[in-house]
């Protein structure tokens, strides 16, 4: 029989190992560490303050999440990154995103709309943070920008496929944050979301999901123009805009 010291232990193991997961992903989707990076245990458990099962444990998420990689005698590292997957993350990302987002229109109530056109709002104040990359500001874009996508689509009733959207959303935003300062652009982000909370408030689900589609279809283009490290070799600077997808 467990006593109240042991519920204790578990619990704060729990607590150690969900903190240092969150860390641990948030550094890899932040790009802090990159892809191929040696991800060595000793040096994770002494930089988040955890203990060797919590890191062990987060690693062992993250690599069933795609974003570590497991090798037998050669340890952790952060998952490489490729053009080809990028091109498939795409399409798997749109045709799961224009799912949740029609069921989402046919499902949300007044309240949902509200709650999309408050962050829209929200989200539209900060476009100007998206030049300024790596500032308080553009950091707490990057925040409201991915609850906008959350939020257009979080009045779909199948759960599953929103589980399947999110887990999708986490591997785009970790290309997003590869894809390095933002130089001279002629992208107006601010101006495609505003087009696709318009369409998503209107009930217009063919439109709000063809801007969908081609607001992310245009975040991978320029993505594949950019200087990141894919493997199998590097990419062919063609332009340089932000990624808002």
């Amino acid at each position: 029989m467990k006593t109240l010291d042991d519920m204790d232990d578990v619990t704060v193991h729990k607590s150690m190992t969900s903190r240092t997961y969150e860390r641990l992903r948030n550094a890899i989707i932040t790009a802090r560490f990159r892809p191929g990076q040696k991800l060595r245990i000793d040096s994770l458990k002494e930089e988040f303050d955890a203990s060797l099962g919590a890191v062990r444990e987060a690693l062992a998420r993250l690599t069933s999440e795609g974003l570590v990689a497991a090798e037998p005698q050669r340890g952790f590292s952060v998952s490489l990154i490729s053009r080809q997957d990028l091109i498939d993350l795409t399409e798997a990302r749109i045709a799961v995103e224009l799912t949740c987002l029609e069921s989402s229109i046919a499902n949300g109530d007044l309240a949902w709309e509200g709650r999309v056109l408050s962050v829209a709002h929200q989200l539209s104040k900060l476009s100007h943070a998206v030049a300024n990359p790596g500032s308080p500001e553009a950091d707490t874009w990057h925040r409201y920008h991915e609850r906008f996508h959350d939020e257009i689509t979080s009045a779909c009733t199948n759960s599953w496929w929103l589980k399947l959207r999110k887990q999708l959303f986490v591997q785009s935003e970790r290309y997003r944050r590869l894809s390095g300062p933002f130089a001279e652009y002629d992208r107006d982000i601010d101006a495609e979301h505003r087009a696709i909370t318009a369409a998503v408030l209107a009930r217009d689900s063919v439109r709000a999901k063809r801007l969908l589609a081609d607001h992310l279809r245009a975040t991978t283009e320029i993505l594949l123009a950019s200087k990141m490290p894919f493997s199998g070799g590097a990419a062919t600077v063609q332009s340089a805009k932000p990624a808002g997808g």
